[in-house]
């Protein structure tokens, strides 16, 4: 490898409890799938980790159609966790993984119960390809009236020291931003033994069809996603990372290398790019790009010093 890049890779490199990434960009669950469509457009090995699409214990189709709507400044979804199941992606998607990335990935789980999420983290952390557990705890909880995990802080709580007890690997817990003080929900993940925390996922939205008076949606309501939500982020990474000692992959509504280094200020280690993906393919890569060239203009030597700078 030539200086130059050696260099380039050490000023963009950062960490997450020990898993080191040659720079902070990180495909974001569900906007990437497995990959493979990816690598038929460039070496996806130029990111620093993928988190890949959301699994479950058991195989899901997903919400009825329609269930993508376009609107200002991004998109609502509501795919409803559409996936084959934990036991599919070890056997299948992974080993096709396996050939065209070589770095450690982000597994994102979900789960409807307390013994879902368990059972899939614990399947998931025995895989030699898995750097770390990102436990998204916006699912509805079936027991429980179908309230969101992530919306109380007795059961985000819950969740993590329940995926700690089954799991060694790094667990970072994805918080939903539809709460009044997302700050107590990372927390008490902290206190319960989150390694760290993601954030955000989608805020809750809807549009309506005008001629037929009626949700566009099939689902009625969805999660927006896009530029739009960026600031509503960048508050929430800000205001949590001043309340926990965990790192924090940032997230929502990034699509440049000026809003990794934001993101990165407000106190994330690294960064998740979603909705920018479905835009244009090239995103991630092409962020990656720009980062020196975003960086030199800033007089920023690496990235590692601008974390939290804003704090």
């Amino acid at each position: 490898m030539p200086d130059s890049c050696k260099q380039t890779k050490r000023l963009l490199s950062t960490e997450l409890c020990g898993v080191k990434l040659d720079n902070p960009v990180i495909p974001a669950s569900g906007t990437f799938g497995y990959g493979q469509e990816f690598a038929r457009l460039y070496d996806i090995n130029i990111l620093g980790s993928i988190s890949f699409k959301g699994t479950t214990l058991h195989e899901r189709y997903g919400n009825p159609l329609p269930r993508i709507a376009e609107t200002s400044g991004g998109m609502l979804n509501s795919v409803g966790l559409q996936n084959p199941g934990v036991d599919h992606v070890i056997e299948h998607e992974l080993p096709e993984f396996r050939s065209i990335y070589h770095k450690p990935l982000i597994a994102n789980i979900s789960g409807f119960s307390i013994d879902e999420y368990t059972e899939t983290a614990e399947k998931l952390d025995a895989q030699d390809q898995v750097g770390i557990l990102e436990i998204n705890i916006s699912c509805p909880n079936v027991h429980n009236g179908g309230m969101s995990f992530g919306t109380s802080p007795q059961a985000a709580a819950e969740v993590t020291r329940a995926v700690k007890r089954v799991t060694h690997k790094p667990v970072f817990m994805k918080l939903t931003p539809n709460v009044t003080d997302i700050v107590e929900i990372a927390k008490a993940c902290e206190d319960a033994g989150a390694d760290g925390i993601s954030m955000i996922n989608t805020l809750m939205g809807m549009r309506i069809d005008l001629k037929k008076r009626a949700p566009l949606l099939a689902n009625q309501t969805g999660g927006l996603s896009g530029p739009a939500v960026f600031p509503v982020a960048l508050r929430m990474v800000w205001q949590t990372a001043k309340a926990v000692s965990v790192p924090i992959i940032g997230m929502g509504g990034i699509s440049s290398a000026e809003d990794v280094i934001e993101m990165m200020m407000a106190g994330a280690s690294a960064v998740e790019i979603g909705a920018a993906n479905l835009v244009n393919p090239y995103a991630c890569k092409e962020i990656i790009e720009d980062l020196p060239t975003a960086m030199e203009k800033l007089h920023i030597q690496s990235l590692q010093e601008i974390i939290g700078a804003a704090c």
